[in-house]
């Protein structure tokens, strides 16, 4: 196991770390748009904070040794559920046609007022070189 520490994603507001890695798969903590060397929010619409989260993510995806195109699921939660569409625009920016499962949930508050949290779980490593197809094992 290994924790991942970086200075290109906020640091912890709590008892848990930035992200572990384990059998190669990275499990990240919700990021929500602190500037890194701040710590302060940025932005006050659900666009410039999306925008902060997807750079805070990015730089803990780098640490851990990967990146966006190794993100296998992500977890979003709106503070308002009514900014879905406005949060899809900015996050569908992210990531090319290879999109990870993701669930989107609204929930009644986030930490220091952020109006959106996404957590990843992200591959490290190189990809598998084969993929199992599920309708070939019936």
């Amino acid at each position: 196991m290994k924790v991942v520490r970086t200075d290109n994603a906020p640091a912890a507001i709590g008892p848990y770390s930035q992200g572990i890695v384990v059998n190669g798969m990275l499990f990240a903590s919700g990021q929500i748009a602190l500037d890194p060397a701040s710590g302060e929010m940025v932005g006050t619409t659900i666009q410039e904070q999306t925008e902060q989260v997807m750079k805070n993510v990015t730089g803990l995806l780098e640490a851990a040794g990967t990146d966006l195109n190794h993100v296998v699921k992500t977890t979003c939660f709106l503070d308002d559920i009514n900014d879905f569409v406005a949060f899809n625009e900015v996050y569908a920016r992210y990531f090319d046609e290879n999109l990870p499962a993701r669930s989107a949930v609204g929930v009644d508050a986030l930490p220091k007022g952020a109006l959106v949290e996404v957590e990843v779980v992200a591959y490290v490593g190189s990809e598998p070189s084969t993929r199992f197809n599920i309708a070939e094992s019936f």
